[in-house]
């Protein structure tokens, strides 16, 4: 009996690989230690292969799923990479298959143990209390909007980007008991449509019409927009052209040179977009008979610029480790919406800034490079803060709140600063 039970033992031993692979489909949640926490459910479905199929949510930021492009699982060894967002987690499966203790990869490692949800664990996908509907803003062009409903002023929360509306699930709610809160999806993310990646479809002034055209659509009578990261673009170029259509910005984390372009400064990507451009106009057929005006710019102003930006970027990399190669991505919404970014530089409506300065970098990043990391930290100090003083020189409608130490996701970081800054602003706004 002991040697049959010895076999038995020395034969699932072999066979682990199979054992664990039967033991693997379903759904796997853990939080990832990052900021105040980012909670990751992995979905595993058996392929037709033999193999596993995957698809993960970050649940925190939407209920959007991206595709896992290999999962394999030798052993109680579980590996997976996921293309879209350049991650990749390794994991080893507990003995009894109820969980995986690993390392997620993107960029920084960090630790992320997943554990096997049940009926009564299971985080759902998209608990928010809110509606969804579909606006039509251009042709062919359909964006989702999510509305939490509320009373009294309407506020529209605009996405950073790579997100989307449901980024907002926990914190609209914190909203409503005031405002009539709304959500919208950019064109090309989330379940929005996804036209073709040509400049003139994702320019920062194409995506400010689209939201316009919501408010149109909707009757949302001059709202408050809110918005995170690069809507700060889309809040510029409302702001600056149709000033009469919103009573107040705020940005969240977004007063970036997109939003605001400080020409004493310059921004290497906005002035990189300008140069091409001009560059263009000179080639042949497209430039005009005499280019002595279109030269003397580029002398004068374009090219000296773009030198300074250079000088800054080298600086910038200075301290920063070699980068490991990264495999070039095909074009997606997000670098074509980088391609559009515009200068704005007059904003006549009444505007809140709360800006992170110096942003938290957590823990992990360049933990193994101290002078790095300080020097990081230093330079991120200096640009934000340069950026957030001229913003708020230059436009004397806007009030800057600067939160020393918050993350990029300031909304979630630092929810009650945010709200307490929110309430006070949207108060001060004639009725």
């Amino acid at each position: 009996m002991r040697r049959t039970l010895l076999s038995i033992i020395a034969f699932a031993t072999l066979l682990g690989g199979s054992l664990y692979a039967q033991d693997i489909a379903g759904d796997w949640q853990g939080t990832l230690k990052v900021g105040t926490g980012l909670r990751v459910i992995l979905h595993v479905t058996k392929g037709d292969n033999g193999g596993w199929n995957g698809m993960m949510y970050s649940i925190d930021q939407g209920s959007d799923g991206i595709k896992v492009n290999s999962l394999t699982l030798v052993g109680s060894d579980l590996k997976l990479s996921v293309d879209q967002i350049h991650g990749s987690y390794e994991g080893k499966l507990s003995v009894d298959g109820a969980s995986i203790s690993g390392t997620w990869t993107q960029g920084s490692p960090l630790p992320l143990e997943l554990n096997r949800a049940t009926k009564e664990t299971a985080w759902p996908l998209d608990p928010s209390p809110h509606t969804m509907q579909f606006v039509t803003v251009d042709k062919d062009v359909k964006l989702e909007v999510l509305d939490w409903g509320g009373s009294g002023r309407p506020v529209v929360l605009l996405t950073g980007l790579g997100n989307n509306a449901h980024v907002f699930d926990k914190f609209a709610p914190k909203l409503t008991a005031t405002y009539h809160v709304y959500g919208v999806t950019r064109r090309g993310f989330g379940v929005s449509s996804k036209p073709p990646l040509d400049n003139e479809n994702y320019t920062a002034d194409r995506l400010g019409d689209d939201v316009l055209a919501v408010l149109a659509s909707l009757k949302i009578d001059k709202p408050v927009l809110v918005g995170h990261s690069i809507a700060g673009e889309e809040l510029s170029s409302i702001g600056s052209r149709h000033p009469e259509k919103v009573a107040g910005l705020v940005y969240l984390d977004a007063s970036f040179p997109y939003a605001f372009y400080n020409a004493a400064r310059g921004d290497f990507l906005i002035d990189l977009i300008t140069l091409r451009k001009q560059l263009d106009q000179l080639m042949p057929g497209v430039a005009p008979d005499d280019t002595r005006v279109q030269e003397q710019e580029l002398l004068q102003t374009t090219l000296p610029q773009f030198e300074r930006d250079l000088k800054e970027e080298q600086k910038m990399f200075e301290f920063l480790p070699p980068l490991p190669p990264q495999n070039r991505q095909p074009p997606s919404p997000a670098t074509a919406i980088r391609s559009g970014e515009q200068k704005y530089t007059e904003i006549h409506v009444p505007i809140l800034a709360i800006v992170a300065i110096p942003h938290n970098f957590g823990p992990n990043y360049l933990k193994d490079n101290p002078t790095a990391r300080a020097a990081a930290v230093a330079n991120d100090l200096e640009r934000a803060g340069a950026q957030a003083t001229a913003f708020e020189k230059a436009l004397p409608s806007a009030r800057v709140v600067r939160l020393p130490n918050a993350d990029h996701y300031v909304f979630r970081s630092n929810e009650a600063d945010v709200l307490r800054e929110m309430n006070a602003f949207i108060a001060s706004l004639p009725k």
